[in-house]
């Protein structure tokens, strides 16, 4: 598999670092990106009418294409085997397509696609350590909190801890896989489905898959539709 992944078993231990300081200044990608921003329309390659559409077709996204891949999994045995063996072809069978620049994707995205199965004895998680990469054309523009150095240097390192702020406490025999995204890979979770759930639709189940069940931290529930407001994502703000 392209990128890699970080095994963790038992607890990890506490080093007396922060964990989700305020952060309230522009981040380096921020400056470079504007700064690039800038000089793509005063050398014409693109104008500000073009990048505010395009800002507002991408927040439009959203993370709805994954939703929709794992409640068709969960489903349909077939599919859940097509999604795991290929994901960005069995991305197509729900209408998305990470080469084609009119439909969800852009050709920047179009990389390995990777999705996972959590299981009772097994946890993923995503993160990108270098940058920011994320599966965009299924989750939509990656949260702020994602983006964050605390975030991408610490969930490699202590991932029981920083799973623990966002309210997500895994028993000690699970082991959780930390996987790394990089250019040419991109990782979802598909995670376990709950109890509750037996005979629902794709779309009733749709709703319970939320972006955070999708990057790992946090799990599927019946009768929750949104990811829950925790300390470790207002501490961003």
């Amino acid at each position: 598999m392209s990128g890699s992944h970080h095994r963790h078993d038992g607890h990890d231990g506490h080093d007396g670092h922060p964990t989700f300081p305020v952060a309230s200044r522009v981040s380096e990608f921020e400056i470079l990106e504007l700064a690039v921003r800038e000089l793509a329309i005063e050398k014409g390659i693109f104008s500000a009418e073009d990048h505010r559409r395009f800002a507002e077709w991408a927040d439009g996204v959203g993370p709805h294409g994954g939703s929709k891949l794992v409640a068709k999994a969960w489903n349909d045995p077939e599919f859940k085997r097509r999604l795991l063996e290929n994901g960005t072809e069995a991305c197509k069978e729900v209408g998305i397509d990470w080469l084609k620049p009119t439909g969800t994707g852009t050709p920047s995205d179009y990389t390995f696609f990777y999705v996972l199965e959590n299981t009772p004895e097994v946890h993923n998680v995503i993160v990108c350590t270098l940058c920011s990469c994320y599966p965009r054309p299924v989750l939509g523009m990656s949260p702020d909190w994602y983006r964050t150095p605390s975030y991408r240097r610490r969930m490699v390192r202590r991932p029981r801890e920083v799973l623990a702020e966002f309210g997500l406490h895994l028993p000690p025999e699970v082991e959780v896989r930390v996987h790394d995204s990089n250019q040419k890979s991109r990782f979802m979770v598909m995670p376990m489905r709950p109890e509750g759930t037996e005979g629902w639709s794709d779309e009733q189940l749709a709703e319970i898959v939320t972006r955070d069940t999708m990057i790992g931290v946090a799990l599927p529930k019946a009768g929750r539709t949104s990811d829950e407001d925790v300390q470790a994502k207002a501490a961003w703000r």
